[in-house]
């Protein structure tokens, strides 16, 4: 498996935990794309990361998400059907960590590549807002 320096934007292949899969005692989540919102100092060891969930179920009620482009989705090697960044829940993690698997059609790296810088501070943005306002859970893994 080939990793790739966690850095802002990335999306890579990753079991992401949901909070009820967490509440209800699970400790691995489903193999899918999540992308990366933060990294820690690349001096500190072990070096955590932040990472949202991407899916295609649409977000409702108290959960918050920002769509993903077509555009975008094709670019980086995902599936046609529609897709959303949830910023209302994130995983913390080590980097790297078990969770981490090659992305289809990427060879052996776990990386599909970076989201547009527009598009990830528009995801930044909305994630930090919901953190400000303490409505945006974190699994720590």
């Amino acid at each position: 498996m080939r990793l790739t320096d966690p850095r802002p934007g990335l999306v890579v292949r990753y079991d992401y935990l949901w909070t009820h899969e967490a509440a209800r005692g699970q400790d691995q989540g489903k193999d899918r794309p999540a992308c990366l919102v933060a990294a820690s100092d690349s001096a500190t060891q072990p070096r955590y990361v932040v990472l949202l969930p991407i899916t295609h179920t649409p977000p409702m009620g108290d959960t918050v998400g920002v769509e993903i482009p077509a555009k975008v989705k094709q670019a980086l090697g995902l599936d046609d059907a529609p897709s959303w960044v949830i910023v209302s829940e994130h995983n913390i993690d080590e980097w790297p960590n078990g969770g981490l698997a090659p992305a289809p059609g990427k060879g052996e790296s776990v990386a599909y590549g970076f989201i547009p810088p527009g598009l990830f501070a528009r995801i930044k943005a909305a994630f930090l807002e919901l953190a400000r306002q303490k409505k945006s859970t974190a699994v720590r893994r």
